[in-house]
């Protein structure tokens, strides 16, 4: 296959979609944010990646913030809370979250998001366009139907998938290819 050459940009075709909470002038604030990815394993650690113009950026300045995980059936309000600034409107109140806190009083988590990590900063790297935000997770939430033996599933939980490639749109989780750490081994 012939190979074509575009500018330099950012084309991994998909990212998850996540909703950023932070509290704001004592306001819960929320953000869609695509830029968000594991950075370690011990301590656990997530990054975001922000605009520095950004209203939720405000948030992050009390050193405390959440990443929601939505399922596919709140890919409106995901979306909402990426075009809507908290600035002008409380999204929390529009989407009608049903907001809960951990010990982290300023990191607000979403019930009906199936999974939610609340985080401590721990370094903000000022890149260009963005402000990479790297948190550790200080708690892990998720919803029990969405466990399978006590784990995890990715089935159950059915994360929005955000492509960046044209068009731009969400996708609901699709079907499995092989389980990891083994559809390889066939090569071996």
């Amino acid at each position: 296959m012939e190979k074509v050459q575009l500018h330099p940009q950012t084309l991994t075709c998909v990212a998850p979609t996540v909703l950023v909470g932070t509290m704001v002038n004592d306001k819960p604030n929320f953000m869609t944010v695509a830029w968000c990815g594991v950075v370690n394993s011990e301590p656990p650690m997530v990054s975001v990646s922000i605009r520095p113009s950004r209203y939720t950026l405000k948030g992050i300045q009390t050193q405390e913030f959440s990443v929601n995980i939505p399922s596919a059936d709140l890919a409106k309000e995901a979306n909402y809370c990426g075009i809507v600034s908290g600035a002008k409107v409380d999204k929390a109140s529009v989407c009608k979250f049903n907001i809960f806190y951990g010990t982290l009083k300023n990191a607000p988590l979403i019930g009906q998001c199936p999974v939610n990590l609340a985080c401590k900063v721990e370094q903000i790297l000022e890149l260009g366009t963005h402000h990479l935000i790297i948190g550790r997770v200080m708690e892990t939430h998720i919803t029990e139907n969405c466990l399978t033996d006590g784990k995890p599933d990715i089935r159950k939980i059915n994360p929005i998938i955000f492509t960046m490639a044209s068009p731009t749109e969400y996708f609901a989780f699709g079907k499995s290819l092989g389980k990891g750490y083994i559809i390889g081994k066939e090569l071996v």
